[in-house]
């Protein structure tokens, strides 16, 4: 196997001495002087078309970790980090590393993944160090993508300890692969901050027929609220906007409360969908002036 081959199959990056015992240091040499391997680092090669965040890594003489570890397993997140996330052991010093975000952390070997920090590993430090938000939309895409179960992911949660554990485990208990994406992960969060128990994924049947009505992104059944993290993509036609106008109307007429949430809101303006919300657990209405027609 020539050592790009080497390379491509440990995701772009190695260290000197691991690709010369995998090949031999004469192809190693010959890969650097054709430009096939660049040098990131003393000690640290890559190809030239390895992920920027992974060389970012390498150069530091870290690991890929944390946020920018969870996009790398797959897992979609509320905003990824605007600096790579690497993790070094406890006992570096480091001279500047502007386009890193770098935690400090002395890993094992069940912790790494090559130059990544394993799926566990990366989901204990996103648990730890990410808001609750955050948290649930990384936990929410590791389930649905089947990186780990319900009970497997609560017994990593619980195991965490100081700073950060509570939201662990706040996490773990919410988390749910029913949720289509970040936006009704982050929409959920914010629902349950208010003291609501929204449900992902509930399809409404008609009490006498069971007809269906149609699928919610979520639902509180105390409440009969249904709330819908409302995207204009998702409407792609007149048609498709008419069915919905109409599904939502059908839900109205048969006593549910509907609030249609925009990514905007969601993810921009959390604190004021947050105090919406909490007037429907309040019982409170908003102040309203009723004017007179001419």
């Amino acid at each position: 196997m020539s050592v790009v081959q080497v390379l491509e199959d440990w995701g772009g990056v190695a260290r000197r001495s691991t690709l010369i015992r995998a090949t031999a240091r004469v192809d190693v040499d010959r890969a650097l002087k054709a430009g096939d391997v660049v040098v990131d680092a003393r000690g640290r090669y890559a190809l030239p078309t390895a992920d920027a965040d992974l060389r970012t890594a390498n150069r530091l003489h870290a690991v890929l970790s944390h946020r920018s570890a969870a996009a790398h397993w797959g897992w979609e997140q509320k905003f990824g980090p605007k600096r790579t996330e690497v993790t070094v052991p406890r006992n570096r010093k480091l001279r500047s590393a502007p386009r890193a975000h770098v935690h400090f952390a002395d890993l094992g070997p069940d912790d790494l993944a090559g130059a990544v920090t394993s799926r566990r590993r990366t989901l204990t430090d996103c648990l730890r160090s990410c808001a609750f938000a955050e948290g649930l939309a990384i936990a929410d895409s590791a389930l649905r993508n089947g990186d780990i179960s319900p009970g497997e992911l609560l017994r990593l949660a619980n195991a965490i300890r100081g700073p950060g554990a509570a939201v662990a485990r706040r996490v773990a208990r919410h988390a749910s692969r029913q949720a289509a994406n970040p936006f009704e992960s982050v929409l959920r969060a914010i629902a349950l901050d208010a003291g609501l128990d929204p449900e992902p994924q509930v399809s409404i049947l008609r009490d006498e027929t069971h007809e269906l009505i149609g699928f919610v992104d979520l639902f509180d059944r105390e409440h009969r609220l249904i709330l819908e993290a409302d995207s204009y993509q998702f409407h792609s036609g007149r048609a498709e906007f008419a069915n919905d106008c109409q599904r939502y109307n059908t839900f109205v007429l048969a006593g549910f409360r509907v609030l249609r949430l925009s990514w905007e809101a969601v993810m921009h303006h959390a604190d004021e969908v947050l105090a919406s919300l909490r007037l429907i657990v309040d019982g409170a209405r908003l102040p309203v002036c009723y004017l007179e027609s001419a």
